[in-house]
């Protein structure tokens, strides 16, 4: 890890992290487990996916979800997102289902959420590996410390920022976001056991660019091409 490059205006702010005992800890972990002949997702390059892609005063809309895809070629560092010739994902399918019912934009034959990255979406997963074919197997060993400090820094470093938090998860891990300077947006999960029970009609893509109009943001392109 120590090879990884971040983005340097968050490393600016979370350089600290590296050097914190959970931080070798995880290392030495990701490292073991390697030694063993773990398929680790996604590839190493891609980890800090959704930091390198989205710079810390770019941010104008954080997704928060819960860990890493566990298929082949599925994970690439963006919550939610798979990469182009990937079967789109249940949560996404649902995703682009409200996007349509929300603002009447017809929903791409991909799940590539790179182009939401690049306009300020920060799509942060809380723990940011997995091993092939077993979900979750990487909570719990210092990932979900790291990515508080990213919530941490953006809620006290930031103004007029929209957090989506999808789920109990998320919603327990945005307990800090100081709902003074920042929307705060709930709904159940997308996923297909949950999304029945107020995903769907939930409006938070509207809502988000509403509010970000309000504070001079650009709104977000949520429409895929």
């Amino acid at each position: 890890m120590r090879t990884i490059k971040l983005q340097e205006s968050w490393l600016s702010r979370l350089q600290d992290q590296f050097d914190q005992q959970y931080m070798l800890k995880l290392r030495e972990f990701l490292l073991t487990r390697k030694q063993h002949r773990a398929v680790i997702y996604p590839p190493g390059p891609q980890i800090f996916n959704a930091l390198n892609s989205t710079p810390f005063e770019q941010v104008r809309v954080v997704i928060l979800g819960q860990d890493p895809y566990h298929g082949p070629g599925q994970a690439h560092g963006l919550c939610f997102s798979v990469l182009p010739g990937v079967r789109i994902p249940p949560s996404l399918a649902n995703i682009y289902r409200e996007i349509q019912s929300d603002l009447g934009i017809v929903p791409p034959s991909h799940g590539n959420l790179q182009s939401w990255a690049d306009q300020g979406v920060l799509l942060l997963n809380a723990v940011l590996t997995v091993e092939r074919g077993q979900a979750g197997s990487h909570q719990g060993k210092g990932w979900e410390v790291f990515t508080d400090a990213v919530v941490q820094s953006l809620t006290d470093g930031r103004e007029g920022l929209v957090f989506m938090l999808w789920g109990s998860y998320a919603q327990k891990k945005g307990a800090v976001i100081d709902r003074r300077k920042h929307l705060v947006l709930k709904a159940p999960h997308p996923s297909p056991l949950s999304a029945h029970r107020g995903f769907f009609g939930c409006k938070h893509f509207s809502r988000a660019n509403e509010y970000l109009r309000q504070h001079q943001h650009a709104p977000i392109d949520w429409s895929l091409h």
